[in-house]
């Protein structure tokens, strides 16, 4: 009896290193995502005033997690009974990583003028300020709703020939990880200029090294939010070429002499060219017939 409870504690034991091994793989391979999810949160929890910042970033983190409760539940049943399902929707995600990164850039070339509704406005009352706030925190929950499909998928699709059980447990720990993770860091970001302005306040205007640091940490937020969204461009289309290389045997051989992150970063870029241009036709389209 006490031999088969510890060979249960044996296989248990290296069920866990598995999935911690595995865990660690599958976070490379959505880091991508995590980073893009990163800087649109950070952007999206921005522009409150200070003492909402914290209470609508905990909202939308709670959000997040609903999400997830949503989203892990039927992609286990998809990859348990309709497990090609799950490469045709990861190689759906693809397009619409790539197309996202090629819409970014499309737009920092282009620029459009999108209206953003701040609710730090004075002209506003109590009332729309509280509705302008919850509006963002819906926004975000349903960005984080797609990005979060987009996590689960990939994640997935890295332990598809897994046994089910190894799948739950890897992909259920890299969702905890990417909510956790990132809406930590967000919480970071979103601080870091009251941070850096409490600094300079203890500062009494001398100029010493608590006035530097505390300059410094309010300068540099936007900065950190507008290079959070470079890198995770440029991460989206390396992750989508990648999905597309390893999931599509034609491509397992194309620009093979190159580097593969070249090679990924190429292959995405070109398709996310590709579903721009159909967007932007069909678009044009729609708007013809019924116009």
């Amino acid at each position: 009896m006490a031999s088969g409870f510890f060979a249960l504690l044996d296989d248990i034991s290296v069920l866990m290193d598995d999935v911690v091994a595995m865990s660690k793989v599958t976070t490379k391979k959505t880091a991508g995502i995590l980073g893009d999810d990163l800087a649109v949160n950070a952007e999206k929890a921005s522009g409150f005033v200070s003492s909402r910042e914290l209470p609508v970033l905990w909202a939308i983190t709670k959000g997040s997690f609903l999400n997830k409760l949503i989203i892990l539940p039927i992609a286990f049943l998809l990859s348990a009974f309709l497990p090609w399902v799950v490469t045709i929707i990861l190689l759906l995600g693809a397009v619409y990583l790539a197309f996202e990164g090629v819409e970014k850039i499309y737009e920092y070339f282009v620029p459009h003028d999108h209206e953003i509704p701040s609710v730090k406005a004075e002209n506003l009352s109590k009332d729309a300020i509280l509705q302008l706030e919850k509006n963002k925190i819906k926004s975000a929950i349903i960005t984080d709703f797609i990005l979060s499909v987009e996590i689960v998928i990939i994640a997935l699709g890295t332990v598809i020939n897994e046994p089910l059980l190894t799948q739950i447990l890897v992909v259920t720990v890299v969702a905890i990880i990417a909510t956790v993770g990132v809406y930590g860091i967000v919480a970071l970001i979103v601080r870091m200029d009251d941070l850096g302005l409490r600094l300079v306040q203890m500062s009494n205007g001398k100029k010493n090294s608590l006035r530097f640091v505390g300059k410094l940490l309010v300068n540099a937020l936007p900065l950190i939010i507008k290079s959070l969204s470079v890198i995770g461009t440029i991460a989206l289309l390396l992750v989508a070429g990648g999905i597309f290389v390893h999931n599509i045997e034609y491509l397992h051989h194309f620009l093979e002499t190159w580097p593969s992150i070249l090679r990924d970063f190429v292959i995405g870029l070109g398709v996310g060219i590709l579903a721009l241009i159909s967007f932007k036709l069909v678009k044009g389209l729609i708007r013809l017939i019924f116009n």
